[in-house]
Order: C-alpha cells, then sequence, then structure tokens
C-alpha cells in the first residue's frame, strides 16, 4: 500500500498530536479524572499549559498554514517535555530557529575529549562562541601562541586581538573578512544567545577590523578549504580543513586540518596518555 507522506504544515501538525497524545495529565502535572475519553492531554490543556490560544493550536496541530513562532513552539516543547533531538526536529518541522540556540548540552562528552586526542592531525573542539574546550598536540604546536598559555583560549579573540594571529596566518585581512562571515553564519543557530551577544560586543569594541566585518553583513559557511600559516619555528604549512558538528552537541564543532596542501606540515602526532 502506497502512503503519501506528510510534509510542511502537516507534519508539523502529525508530530504535535502524536506528542501529546502520549503525554499523560500526571506527567503534566495536571489531576487526572477516572475516566478520559482523550488519549494523553487535551487540546485545550496543552494549549493552557503553553500559553497560546487554543484555536490557534487547533489550526496548528490540523495541518492550516499558519505560523507558529518560535517562542510559541518553544513553549510547546517545553509543554509536552520533548528531549533534545524530538525539539530539534519541532524547530525543523516548523522551519524555526530554537530562541534558545542549541538546547543540548553544550559540555563535551569525555568520549568526544578523547576523541579529539585521538587524531594525529592538528584538531581541537569550539563551543559556539570559539572557546577552545579542548585540542590536541598537533594543534597546540601549531598555535603555540596562544594554545596552553592563554587561561581561556578563544579563537575569534586570538584572530582578532591576539598580534601573533597577524604572523601565523597568511594573508590574514582576507582570512579575518572570511572568519566574521562565518561566525555571523554560526549565530543562525543562537539567535537569542546572551553568550554571542555579548561576544559581537566585546570584538567590536575592541577590534576595527571585526566591528567592520560584522557591519558587512556578510554570511560564509565554514567550509572546508586550504589553510595556510607562517609558522615560526616550522615555516610556511598548509592544511585542507574539514569542520565537522558531534551528534547531540548541536552548539560543538570540531575542527581538523588534514595534512595535503601544497606547503609542507607539521611532523607531530599526538603523544599517548
Amino acid at each position: 500500500m502506497q502512503h503519501d507522506a506528510l510534509n510542511g504544515p502537516q507534519a508539523l501538525g502529525a508530530f504535535l498530536r502524536a506528542c501529546r497524545e502520549r503525554l499523560t495529565p500526571a506527567q503534566a502535572g495536571l489531576p487526572t479524572a477516572p475516566r478520559r475519553r482523550t488519549r494523553g492531554l487535551r487540546r485545550e490543556e496543552l494549549a493552557q499549559l503553553s500559553n497560546i490560544s487554543t484555536t490557534w493550536y487547533t489550526w496548528i496541530e490540523q495541518g492550516r498554514d499558519v505560523t507558529a513562532s518560535p517562542l510559541a513552539l518553544a513553549r510547546l516543547a517545553k509543554a509536552l517535555q520533548l528531549g533534545a533531538a524530538e525539539r530539534e526536529y519541532l524547530f525543523s518541522l516548523a522551519q524555526a530557529s530554537d530562541p534558545e540556540g542549541a538546547h543540548s548540552d553544550t559540555r563535551p562528552s569525555p568520549a568526544l575529549l578523547e576523541s579529539v586526542q585521538q587524531l594525529t592531525c592538528p584538531g581541537y573542539l569550539l563551543d559556539s562562541t570559539w572557546n577552545v574546550l579542548a585540542w590536541n598536540a598537533p594543534a597546540g604546536a601549531l598555535f603555540s601562541a596562544f594554545l596552553g598559555v592563554e587561561p581561556a583560549p578563544n579563537l575569534l579573540n586570538f584572530m582578532f586581538l591576539h598580534p601573533a594571529a597577524r604572523e601565523l596566518v597568511v594573508d590574514w585581512p582576507e582570512r579575518a573578512r572570511r572568519v566574521v562571515a562565518e561566525f555571523r553564519a554560526d549565530t543562525r543557530l543562537l539567535p537569542h544567545s546572551e553568550p554571542v551577544r555579548q561576544q559581537v560586543q566585546r570584538l567590536c569594541a575592541a577590534s576595527d577590523t571585526f566591528y567592520r566585518g560584522w557591519h558587512e553583513q556578510a554570511v560564509l559557511a565554514r567550509e572546508g578549504g586550504l589553510r595556510r600559516f607562517h609558522h615560526p619555528q616550522h615555516g610556511e604549512l598548509g592544511y585542507h580543513q574539514q569542520t565537522f558538528f558531534p551528534a547531540g552537541s548541536p552548539a560543538l564543532k570540531l575542527v581538523m586540518l588534514l595534512p595535503g596542501a601544497p606547503a609542507e606540515t607539521i611532523e607531530c602526532q599526538a603523544q599517548p596518555g
């Protein structure tokens, strides 16, 4: 038997209905009656818990072409007690950005931290404001000017506020312009993030280059490509960058600099424990 796949508003409505029907009044903190004809919560109960109109919620669940605001979706997600993956799926169906940004736990798991150390090429882990949460020995050798030196290393701070960055990064003005555009692209996942807002304010105040780049409104994906460095000990170095988003931690980014670029690369392997 062939079934037509739901899409758009119908898919969103079907998902909300399924989540509503599997949540019991007791789980939602509501009084229970001995006989209920409705499986799970009633529409009006969920609407009340979410502080939205019952009529409006009904229209969404019926698959009508109405717009659900990100804040209303966030209240629905909270009332329905959705997990991280369910919440992400809800916002993807609604084609909306989560107002809480990357809501899942941004603390890297021990396994993720260990995976960084297992890399034999330079690798490091960034959070939403590009703090460097973990790095391996090859990355420490490449970015020796700030990794292991700064008490709380941040890639943006190094790029725009540290004089050594202009010496290390080949064609620094162009790379700096692209870095601002890449960071702006990252903020699409965190439209209301206070840490991101504060980071942008600090850099705009401290760096004319960042200020100009930010107000150009350029947006670029953090794609792979050639990354060239002029290392004070190793000379000209080249890598191909690849960026990965670990499953379950969308606010984090694992960056790998792979050997194979035309320039010489650092022959540095991570040392065992």
